[in-house]
């Protein structure tokens, strides 16, 4: 146990898009990727929404990963494993609401469990936690798109009310907007405001547009912090690591220690390897348990 003085570290972006269907969160999300990246083929688009992400190619030549049901938890860190792996700087997640209340998704898997309701939200909420752990600790900037509850208030416009649709609770679990750096509410009008910002960039401005501006106000702030240069603190982070895309870009990311730390780092991905192995031998013996084993790998 170590008191430290406080220091901001160089950081990615963890950031919301919230609002109602129609609300421009997929196309402000994508010009915000490239604020933030400055290269197309270094965004890409992991779609829920049955090839919407396609509809904007006229953007630039960013890459797209098709979800379909089932939105399992698993299913999701899979998508984001991938996109590290092909050396994504930039992941948009379009939407997280799938995960929690889709087919396949947490409420989906709960409503069709046997025994008690109770016990039953202690076997699923590890596996949602790991999803958003995946979100956390993945070495690229990761933006999240979140589907508002929609309903209609009347407004006054030129003397006559008309109604007009408005988001309201994000469909997602409670407190996910705790995990996230930034939350931008948006209406129907693609105006934005900011209803929580640890970057203190867009807290009490007025409305504004998602803009690759954005973007680049972001990246600033995530780049403004100190590079983490302890070799003791770079240690506890090598062992902290749970994937090896994580592993090579913390590598990448400390060149001056990629001498002296040779071993440690080594030392992490040997233990990466034989987790995923053990892990691939558990599935295959479950599916051989269920009569799906997959001969053509033995």
């Amino acid at each position: 146990m170590k008191l430290e003085q406080v220091s901001r570290k160089q950081s990615k972006i963890r950031l919301g898009i919230q609002g109602p269907s129609g609300s421009g969160k997929s196309i402000g999300a994508l010009q915000i990727a490239f604020g933030l990246s400055n290269d197309w083929s270094k965004v890409s688009v992991i779609d829920t929404e049955y090839g919407s992400a396609n509809l904007y190619s006229e953007l630039g030549a960013y890459n797209v990963l098709s979800l379909t049901a089932p939105f399992s938890p698993e299913k999701y860190e899979e998508a984001i494993h991938t996109c590290e792996s092909a050396g994504m700087e930039v992941i948009i997640i379009d939407s997280i609401s799938h995960e929690w209340e889709s087919t396949g998704g947490i409420l989906d898997i709960h409503s069709s469990m046997a025994g008690n309701s109770f016990t039953n939200w202690g076997k699923l909420t590890p596996r949602h936690n790991a999803f958003v752990q995946a979100i956390l600790r993945s070495p690229c900037h990761i933006l999240v798109t979140i589907r508002s509850k929609q309903d209609y208030v009347l407004t006054d416009k030129n003397g006559k009310m008309v109604p007009e649709k408005v988001g309201l609770k994000g469909v997602q679990r409670d407190g996910i907007e705790y995990e996230l750096t930034t939350l931008f509410e948006l209406d129907i009008k693609h105006n934005a405001t900011s209803s929580k910002d640890r970057t203190s960039l867009f807290g009490g401005i007025p409305e504004f547009k998602l803009s690759q501006e954005v973007g680049r106000k972001l990246l600033e702030w995530c780049n403004q912090g100190t590079v983490e240069n302890s070799e003791k603190a770079l240690i506890e982070r090598i062992n902290q690591v749970r994937s090896i895309p994580e592993l090579l870009q913390l590598y990448k990311n400390n060149p001056a220690y990629q001498d002296s730390l040779h071993e440690e780092f080594a030392n992490q991905r040997k233990r990466l390897d034989i987790n995923k192995t053990v892990h691939e031998l558990i599935q295959n013996k479950s599916q051989s348990a269920n009569g799906k084993y997959d001969v053509s790998n033995h």
